[in-house]
């Protein structure tokens, strides 16, 4: 099983006004509610591919139970700590550029965690975690770590796709993989990302401090994992971007998809990885299994060896 944890989920209000006045009052052409959490995207992802994955974290009030309902409709398994308080509202402004207002997280108090750390332990071996998305304010930045070291003794695979603090607060041998992106990589590191050169070696950097495994994503520039044995590197497969929100968690449902499928062969999670990427940056929405598949045929892996590739 695969268990996502998202700590801080929205309801995600995006509105169209393609032609917004500041002062005025501005009608938008259309509005849409979602579900937002980067947990819940990956446990999406994965339940299109046919791998069962559980949605936890925490939710409360009606936009929590807005969030509960459309999964279950969806399908989408889902077990939430229920917390005091209203899950946040964020506003997703589409006018000739993208403005965001994110809502104020939920306040998440000691025996709310306590419950989370309690389904977690119901994990069993050779499980998944997956902890992604930021981290509400009322938690410390080290959560993850915590998390981390309650379950890694059990032999669960963690994947750790968050950012600043709790990322760095956050590594080590206990992770399986880490997914940052460029910007995130780049101040992980401290240091521009210049060409793929800089961006191989700072990922290779990033595996000795502990993850076994890290995906980068470059976004037109492709993406490059890194693993105690190899670098292996992809090209953007054709296609027309669309957007780039959940891409990052379709490519990390997809390490994992492939993963399962392949368990010894590195490749052909990155190969699903970078397919799943594309396949929701390609569209409106999250990516799905069919999308995933036909693009997978024009995604191209090569492993880096220093100036040559094969």
């Amino acid at each position: 099983m695969i268990y996502t944890v998202t700590l801080n989920p929205s309801v995600d209000y995006y509105m169209d006004v393609p032609d917004f006045t500041e002062a005025e009052t501005n009608r938008a052409r259309e509005t849409m509610f979602i579900p937002g959490g980067k947990g819940i995207n990956v446990t999406k992802v994965l339940e299109s591919l046919g791998s069962a994955s559980l949605a936890l974290g925490f939710n409360g009030g009606f936009t929590g139970q807005f969030i509960a309902d459309t999964l279950s409709s969806e399908n989408v398994r889902h077990d939430f700590v229920q917390v005091a308080g209203e899950t946040r509202v964020n506003v997703k402004l589409k006018t000739d550029v993208e403005t965001e207002i994110n809502g104020t997280a939920l306040a998440i108090a000691e025996e709310d965690m306590n419950k989370l750390i309690g389904k977690l332990n119901e994990m069993k071996k050779d499980d998944w975690l997956v902890l992604s998305g930021s981290v509400p304010e009322s938690l410390p930045t080290t959560v993850y770590r915590t998390i981390t070291e309650t379950v890694a003794k059990k032999g669960i695979r963690v994947v750790l796709d968050t950012s600043g603090d709790p990322m760095k607060a956050s590594l080590g041998p206990d992770v399986y993989l880490v997914k940052p992106n460029r910007r995130e990589l780049e101040w992980l590191m401290d240091e521009e990302i210049r060409g793929r050169e800089d961006a191989i070696r700072l990922g290779k950097n990033l595996q000795k401090q502990g993850p076994a495994n890290v995906l980068i994503s470059l976004g037109g520039d492709g993406a490059i994992l890194v693993t105690a044995e190899s670098v292996f590197t992809a090209e953007v497969p054709p296609g027309k971007l669309r957007q780039s929100v959940g891409a990052g968690d379709s490519m990390v449902a997809g390490f994992i998809h492939g993963s399962q499928e392949s368990p010894d062969d590195p490749q052909t999670a990155f190969c699903y990885a970078v397919a799943a990427g594309s396949a929701t940056a390609y569209a409106d929405g999250l990516a799905d299994s069919d999308r995933i598949h036909k693009i997978m045929s024009h995604v191209r892996i090569q492993e880096w060896k220093g100036d040559e590739m094969t």
